[in-house]
């Protein structure tokens, strides 16, 4: 499991823990909804920048987000 597949693994089971769409994701983290989806996915490698706003949103530790 690479480092995009535990993003997208993390990122999807947090959001749905705290009942959040992708929209509302993105808005919160100020970042286009498609790009939620695309690392939901394992598409894209998010920015430091972008790991810390989804982090910010979410309300955990950025750390968080890349653990296995």
């Amino acid at each position: 499991m690479g480092v995009r597949d535990i993003l997208a693994a993390n990122l999807r089971a947090l959001r749905r823990r705290q009942g959040l769409s992708q929209e509302e994701l993105a808005y919160r983290a100020d970042i286009d909804r498609t790009y939620v989806s695309a690392l939901e996915r394992g598409v894209y490698a998010a920015t430091i920048d972008i790991l810390e706003r989804l982090a910010r949103a979410l309300d955990v530790q950025a750390w968080e987000l890349l653990k296995p």
